[in-house]
């Protein structure tokens, strides 16, 4: 029935102000509510100070790239390091590439990070084969049977990384790339490349580059300065609990351990290691050298070893697991780095962490890396410029040792990835904001395709009209409901998965 509140106040001179409220009813009768307890006078806080703040969503995120495990490299650890740390804060994350070897199918590594080793024809360098439009089917049962709302390229040349941002465009998914590495203007490689990311590049919602000299070599060459707003510049970093120095492992003998760590490749500037290595021998009797890695230049290493008859002052490691790399870094007194081109260079960053003094080519994005002289040494990419500065490197550890522990305590107060995984979630909440609020349509994605101009803007649009089609049969196809849905695995779920895998 209707009633009527009455609010009475009664003073105490003893107490506070209490006020009690009668329900008053049709039939006279009344209620009375227990006294409410005293309360203080609210002050309104300013917005920035705001109690109550609204918990951003679980975000579930598929890294997609021609570029991870069992291969290892500068990418494949950026995604399985992010990866680990985005999972510890509560998001979903799998990764999505192609088959390698007899690694096909679903496989779960540590985190647990769920891998989906896709079917996929590699064609060089591990690279899979355009397919245009094969692939699509199975990338979206791939994302809707995980649920998927960021869809996250790596790697300018990967081709599955490129179609995923195509398809996840047209599919109103929310796309994020990162650029990784340097490419050049004059070769027709490069330009076939920058005429390909140009066009992948058009519809992505955000791009994170991981150096400042990448984010310039990218706007040059992809030609989004008009997407420059959406571009951020987050570094790489590295996990200092796991690059710890041990002084103890150097020799004491008064031998020099020069390492070098990386793929045996021409970009990784081999050929200047070749003409290094028997220079400083010559040079410095006391100086040995540890090459870990493998690649196609592995064998002009071997061929100057036997020729300068080196065997005793060059040792060959091969592929170095990643979970090795520290025990043989500990060894060493100086780290260097031949690079011929680099955006940012995880191997410095671990050197530097286990206390190795740095030499490393002047090239690329590695000035921004770390601090110089005291922690590292830039030489111009030439020999005679990398052996005086390993001269230098060599009789400063010689002479007056730098302290190991104190450039461990300086990586890590520069480096986490924490920090880089804060900074990426950042990226994602603002992209699915802006899909949100402001979707693509079909014909403003055409725009952004035309937008490219000339030949390769119809041929775009051609091609971006040919998959919007080709969306709709495969939703007739394959329909959503069909679908089956997988589980998010719960926090007590994910420990005893850690546990068995353990």
């Amino acid at each position: 029935p209707p009633q009527k509140r009455l609010s009475i106040s009664i003073k105490n001179p003893q107490t506070k102000v209490h006020t009690h409220t009668f329900s008053i009813m049709k039939d006279i009768s009344i209620t009375s509510e227990p006294p409410s307890p005293p309360q203080q006078p609210s002050v309104p806080l300013p917005p920035s100070h705001s109690t109550t703040t609204t918990p951003h969503p679980v975000l579930r995120i598929a890294f997609v790239c021609d570029f991870f495990y069992p291969r290892l490299g500068g990418v494949e650890m950026h995604i399985w390091s992010l990866a680990q740390l985005l999972i510890r804060q509560g998001h979903k994350v799998i990764v999505i590439t192609h088959a390698y070897g007899d690694r096909k199918g679903v496989r779960y590594l540590p985190g647990p990070l769920k891998v989906y080793y896709c079917p996929l024809v590699p064609m060089v360098d591990q690279d899979c084969l355009p397919s245009f439009t094969v692939s699509l089917p199975l990338l979206r049962w791939i994302w809707i049977r995980e649920q998927i709302n960021i869809v996250h390229a790596h790697q300018a040349t990967s081709t599955l990384g490129n179609e995923s941002l195509v398809y996840a465009s047209t599919l109103q998914i929310p796309t994020v790339y990162t650029d990784h590495s340097l490419f050049g203007f004059d070769d027709v490689a490069s330009l076939v490349l920058n005429r390909v990311l140009e066009t992948t590049l058009s519809t992505v919602n955000a791009i994170i580059c991981v150096s400042y000299t990448c984010r310039d070599n990218l706007v040059l060459r992809a030609r989004v300065d008009h997407a420059l707003s959406r571009t951020t510049v987050i570094p790489n970093a590295v996990d200092p609990s796991k690059f710890t120095p041990d002084p103890l492992q150097r020799t004491t003998n008064g031998r020099m351990k020069v390492v070098v760590i990386s793929r045996l490749v021409y970009r990784k500037g081999v050929d200047l290691l070749v003409g290094i290595i028997p220079l400083l021998c010559q040079q410095l009797p006391q100086v040995d050298f540890v090459l870990g890695g493998d690649g196609a230049k592995r064998l002009a290493l071997e061929e100057m070893v036997e020729r300068e008859r080196l065997q005793e002052r060059v040792e060959f490691l091969g592929a170095v697991p990643h979970k090795n790399v520290r025990d043989v870094l500990v060894k060493g007194h100086v780290f260097l780095n031949c690079s011929l081109t680099e955006s940012f260079c995880i191997a410095l960053l671990e050197a530097a962490s286990c206390g190795l003094l740095v030499v490393s080519t002047n090239v690329g994005g590695v000035p921004e890396v770390l601090p110089t002289p005291d922690v590292m040494l830039l030489a111009e990419p030439n020999v005679h410029s990398l052996v005086d500065n390993l001269k230098i490197a060599i009789a400063r550890q010689e002479q007056h040792p730098v302290d190991p522990w104190d450039i461990h305590n300086r990586v890590k107060k520069m480096y986490s990835w924490s920090k880089v995984a804060q900074d990426t979630t950042t990226v994602y909440h603002k992209v699915l904001a802006e899909q949100k609020r402001n979707p693509r349509t079909f014909l403003q994605r055409m725009e952004c395709y035309a937008s490219i101009g000339g030949i390769a803007g119809g041929v775009a649009c051609m091609l971006a009209l040919l998959i919007h089609f080709w969306v709709i049969l495969v939703e007739w196809w394959q329909p959503r409901e069909l679908i089956d849905v997988v589980p998010d695995l719960h926090p007590e779920e994910k420990k005893n998965t850690e546990k068995n895998q353990l």
